[in-house]
């Protein structure tokens, strides 16, 4: 039997959360209903209060209330929730969390789910499910499940939405992951543009006895390896697709941040990284690419994708980026690059070829850069390439560990 935390408004949301509890109830789990509203008196009696979770945050909650701004109480909640199921977590008292919101209640409860750690069964039922979820799942696991119609009451919709709600957060707490951890864990960052390269890569670093976890560099991808490379469970990294950093610099719409690429110096793990994907900038359908880009040379990768060449100046600009980023790595790192291409559609006769750009961007990454530079006559995708740089890693991983 475990505890499922259902956290939500209830002064607005309570007949909708003692829906879903009751649910949880019968499939012979417990549910602890935490009240997070700041409006009128919760409609149903909470095991945990709205001032209990104020409190645990040194939040002072009836001087926000009586101040009458909405806004300031969803920030106050937000910073408090995750205070919260983060110490209710860590003290075994609940399994899995579930809550039903609108806006404000989705912004406050995927707070306090981003809080708790990776493989912790998280479920937010949603009217914003349908639109951009980034902001609201972050780098963790939160599965949104959309409202369809507003969570309003309970009708012939809602109660079937809500059923199917309950019953997975149950299968999700009942369903136990059966994990080896036997083997050092790699992290490796991939594009379309350089799978066949992190293929051959990966089955190198298996082979010698690594488990590898590919992330897509899609912006979302990026931000979720570096917060797995924080977490200090990885001996290694293997970023071959650097792509983020354009559409961060040039304005893409995958873009990781700026602080991509920052987590291994925390970590302290042996970092490979190559300019991978470094000639392409994102952004959607054609029609979506802004006008100041329109004399600009693109691919059209899929109708949904259009892939933006960069110039030499932006390639320079880049690969001065890469240098201060590996500089800043305080164990042996190296810097891998490919000289014929760093994508498929790079390489000599290909849409995307344009070696002065790839020359800016490599002289601005040997020149700027203290990590070692090796050099290969050879595009990325080409197994010498993809083996070297698996054999880098390993030789620099199994220097660290002695």
């Amino acid at each position: 039997m475990a505890t499922i935390a259902v956290l939500g408004t209830l002064d607005s949301k309570g007949e909708e959360h003692a829906f879903v509890a009751k649910l949880i109830k019968a499939r012979g789990h417990q549910a602890l209903l935490i009240d997070v509203g700041t409006g009128a008196p919760a409609t149903i009696k909470p095991d945990i209060t709205r001032e209990e979770v104020a409190a645990v945050a040194g939040i002072n909650l009836a001087e926000i209330v009586a101040r009458k701004d909405r806004g300031e109480c969803v920030v106050a909640m937000s910073q408090a929730a995750p205070v919260m199921l983060t110490r209710l977590a860590a003290e075994g008292r609940i399994q899995g969390v579930i809550s039903l919101g609108g806006g404000g209640g989705t912004a406050i409860a995927t707070a306090a789910m981003r809080a708790l750690p990776i493989g912790f069964p998280k479920l937010m039922v949603s009217t914003l499910a349908a639109g951009n979820v980034a902001p609201y799942l972050g780098t963790k696991d939160i599965t949104m499940m959309p409202s369809l119609a507003d969570v309003a009451g309970l009708n012939r919709l809602s109660m079937v939405i809500f059923t199917r709600a309950a019953g997975a957060i149950c299968g999700m707490v009942e369903s136990e992951p059966q994990v080896s951890a036997t083997r050092p864990l790699v992290v490796a960052s991939m594009f379309g543009n350089t799978t066949t390269c992190v293929t051959a890569a990966r089955a190198v670093l298996e082979e010698a006895g690594y488990e590898v976890l590919v992330f897509a560099a899609t912006g979302a991808g990026g931000r979720s390896m570096e917060a797995v490379i924080e977490s200090g469970i990885v001996s290694g990294v293997l970023d071959l697709t650097t792509t983020e950093w354009a559409d961060e610099l040039v304005g893409g719409v995958l873009n990781a941040g700026p602080t991509r690429m920052d987590a291994a110096v925390k970590a302290r793990v042996p970092v490979v990284v190559a300019p991978g994907c470094l000639d392409m900038v994102n952004f959607g359908e054609k029609a979506s690419v802004p006008a100041k880009f329109s004399n600009r040379t693109f691919y059209i990768h899929n109708p949904q994708v259009t892939l933006m060449r960069t110039t030499p100046s932006e390639c320079a600009e880049l690969g001065a980026i890469l240098a201060k980023k590996v500089n800043a790595y305080t164990v042996p790192s190296a810097v891998m690059i490919p000289r014929k291409a760093i994508s498929v559609i790079s390489a000599p006769g290909k849409a995307f070829h344009d070696a002065m750009a790839d020359t800016a961007l490599f002289d601005a990454l040997r020149q700027g850069s203290k990590v070692p530079v090796h050099e290969f006559d050879c595009e990325i995708n080409d197994p010498v390439f993809a083996t070297a740089c698996a054999n880098k890693l390993i030789e620099l991983m199994r220097g660290q560990k002695a």
